[in-house]
């Protein structure tokens, strides 16, 4: 029998598997229209998030006792903070070829959010969800079952890379009733 070791919560991390050639040109081929309208998006995928999971505003200082999507779509920080969720994509997306520049740019992410911010890192799994659905309804059309696969396992490898630099910075789970 295997030795356990406690506190390994984020080692079951099983392998994703890469994006194929045809992911990859589907997933670039839906974001190229995204990012035209990066800021709109980005703030509706925030906006969507706080909404249907308040206790994410805990972290947020500047929109924390934010109730209201109309204040918040106004509000200066909450646009800033999309647009860099956005940016953190797309630099994702524009260095897909080249995994050592993709693991390290989510690694500085997640060690920000781990570090600086103590992130609990089961948000990173809901915003994917959550972006996902946005963009499956803001863009119909492009986002056709195929498009959804693809974006649904770029989504996890994001997680996967996220959560790996939160082990590596010795994160300790502060709850599991968080959201």
């Amino acid at each position: 029998m295997e030795k356990q070791q406690g506190g390994e919560d984020m080692e079951r991390r099983e392998r994703v598997d890469p994006l194929s050639e045809t992911e990859r040109g589907v997933i670039l081929n839906t974001w190229a229209r995204v990012y035209e309208n990066s800021e709109d998006v980005g703030v509706s995928v925030l906006i969507r998030f706080f909404v249907n999971f308040p206790s994410a505003k805990q972290y947020f200082s500047q929109f924390r006792d934010m109730d209201d999507p109309e204040e918040m779509e106004r509000s200066t920080q909450l646009r800033k903070h999309a647009s860099r969720v956005m940016n953190a994509i797309n630099t994702v997306l524009e260095n897909l070829h080249d995994p050592d520049k993709v693991s390290s740019v989510l690694g500085l992410v997640g060690k920000a959010h781990a570090l600086k911010h103590k992130v609990e890192p089961m948000y990173f799994k809901i915003l994917s969800g959550v972006i996902l659905e946005v963009l499956t309804e803001d863009y119909p059309n492009l986002f056709t079952a195929e498009a959804q696969r693809a974006w649904t396992k770029l989504m996890a490898l994001i997680y996967w890379h996220v959560t790996g630099a939160y082990a590596e910075v010795g994160w300790v789970q502060l709850s599991s009733s968080a959201v």
